[in-house]
């Protein structure tokens, strides 16, 4: 945690891992963890504990891989400390992460926007912070860490209005606001007035909301929302649905995956590549473009009458 400065989640998902890893060797090879040598934990063995986590626990694969994700690392750490286990360790760092089918991603369309944001009563206190939460969330789709980690401070109104967030990977990136976020944020600070280091999304008792709880109020609002707009019926509104909904606005806009993926703040700009797969309106742009072949369709007609018995049966 001091070294690598990894975040609270990183910090969570590992702990998970290991928790569920030493009591499965418990069961299986009647140890107490405080008891187990590195020899215990063979290439073998990790994989009957992946095994055990996809058919015993029901986990999905990318579950599985994200367990073996924080085995492989504690491995590579081995391997600096315990050289003399190496056969070991790479036999475990050979152990490869599964293939796994990948959906496209959820979004809402502008309509289902309008409707979710609609939705608040805007007559209460927390209707007004619920409905300029989710206009901020559209507009500049930030993660939900960085939208609770937000501080008053951290939003400018003045010329090149913005706001700067630390993202993941502790990486600070601006995001620009529009005319109509800049006049919603002028009046949610105004009735805020927090001091520069307050939460600029207050739960009710003035702390930070929690990620639970901004998936709570985005439920809530998309159940109001579904009875003048059906279609969110068949969808689930999470705070990364609202980032994808960004992400689509900008590119049917024509923006630059590359610019994409600086605005998002993605490390790489083949993550962008998932929302070019799942806009359907830029693929029917292309296929305008294209030609059709100049062929007529024609119905197959057999040219003798015991085939032609065959296929009519």
């Amino acid at each position: 945690m001091r070294q690598r400065q990894a975040s609270p989640h990183t910090i969570a998902a590992y702990r998970d891992t290991f928790r569920l890893l030493l009591c499965y060797a418990r069961e299986r090879l009647k140890k107490p963890p405080s008891e187990l040598a590195l020899e215990d934990l063979s290439a073998p063995f990790i994989n009957e504990f992946l095994y055990h986590l996809e058919k015993k626990r029901d986990n999905s694969a990318r579950s599985r891989n994200l367990r073996l994700a924080a085995i492989h690392s504690f491995f590579r750490y081995v391997a600096f400390e315990q050289p003399e286990h190496s056969a070991l360790i790479q036999r475990v760092l050979a152990i490869p992460c599964k293939r796994c089918d990948r959906a496209l991603v959820d979004f809402l369309t502008p309509s289902e926007v309008n409707a979710l944001l609609a939705a608040p009563d805007r007559g209460t206190w927390g209707g007004r912070r619920d409905h300029v939460l989710m206009t901020f969330a559209v507009q500049t789709g930030l993660r939900v860490s960085e939208l609770i980690g937000l501080c008053c401070q951290d939003i400018s109104l003045g010329t090149g209005p913005h706001v700067r967030c630390n993202g993941k990977g502790r990486k600070e990136r601006c995001t620009p606001l529009t005319k109509h976020t800049v006049a919603v944020m002028r009046a949610w600070l105004r009735e805020r007035g927090g001091q520069p280091l307050d939460p600029l999304f207050p739960n009710a008792r003035g702390g930070r909301l929690s990620s639970d709880g901004v998936e709570y109020l985005l439920a809530k609002h998309a159940a109001v929302a579904q009875q003048t707009c059906p279609s969110l019926e068949k969808k689930r509104v999470t705070p990364h649905v609202l980032r994808h909904t960004t992400a689509m606005d900008l590119i049917q806009a024509g923006v630059d995956p590359s610019v994409l993926a600086l605005w998002l703040g993605h490390e790489s700009i083949e993550t962008t590549q998932i929302y070019i797969d799942a806009t359907i309106k830029m693929k029917e742009e292309i296929l305008k473009k294209t030609a059709s072949p100049k062929t007529g369709a024609r119905r197959y007609h057999p040219d003798d009458h015991v085939l032609a018995f065959l296929n009519s049966l």
